[in-house]
């Protein structure tokens, strides 16, 4: 017996991590919205403009979209950005801009989201971490502050917000195939996966697959929890 319908949310879902996530959902049974900050969105799913760095877009996005479609019951918060410099060529702006995108923007969309899955009673928060929350990276003091800080904001969401159904998690991946990591050559990706116990990259898919599964019915008790899908690179953090 299937899942009754609800729908999906996924911010940056119009490419990469996001896409296949909102694929997935997809496939799950859900009506899915992906967020798009500019260019034009994928066909096949309900798209929303919004920019996950400004309050009032954030706003806008969930009015249209509580008010044409319904309300967002899974809400995946994928929207990120990176700016990757040494700590000592690493600008103010480098640390501030990333930090506003990737965990400030986070919570102004879970924020807006809470009104509705308060009414509701029930409703997944799913957070796209990284592995580099727990392990740090050179070149990366902003993204793995900023991947870093989700963990402790999800599980004050599930604190503040389990009594009421609504469950928040992590889903922290490791080395991922995008289109960044394809332009790497050969000797860099095989240091790179080298790392990684499983000796390779995950894939999109691989990612996603997980989200859908703590997106649904079968991952009801689970919450405040950092979901790893990372090849045993992170192990232990």
């Amino acid at each position: 017996m299937s899942e009754p319908t609800s729908i999906a949310l996924v911010t940056g879902g119009n490419r990469g991590i996001g896409l296949a996530i909102a694929t997935a959902l997809q496939e799950a049974g859900h009506r899915v919205v992906i967020t798009y900050r500019s260019g034009t969105p994928p066909t096949g799913f309900d798209a929303v403009q919004m920019d996950v760095t400004n309050s009032e877009s954030v706003d806008l996005a969930f009015t249209k979209i509580e008010s044409e479609i319904g309300q967002p019951e899974i809400i995946v918060a994928n929207a990120g950005i990176t700016k990757d410099t040494l700590v000592l060529r690493m600008t103010d702006e480098d640390f501030e801009s990333v930090i506003d995108a990737n965990l400030t923007g986070a919570f102004r969309v879970a924020k807006r989201a809470t009104k509705g899955l308060l009414k509701l009673k029930r409703g997944r928060l799913i957070f796209i971490g990284s592995v580099v929350g727990g392990v740090g990276a050179a070149g990366q003091v902003n993204y793995s502050a900023s991947k870093s800080g989700l963990v402790g904001m999800a599980r004050s969401f599930s604190r503040e917000l389990g009594s009421r159904g609504i469950t928040a998690n992590v889903v922290a991946p490791g080395f991922v195939e995008t289109d960044m990591t394809a332009e790497l050559d050969e000797k860099r990706r095989s240091e790179i996966a080298a790392q990684v116990p499983l000796a390779r990259f995950c894939s999109a898919q691989e990612i996603a697959d997980v989200v859908a599964f703590i997106a649904s019915a079968k991952a009801s008790y689970i919450t405040g929890a950092i979901i790893p899908v990372d090849g045993g690179l992170g192990m232990g953090h």
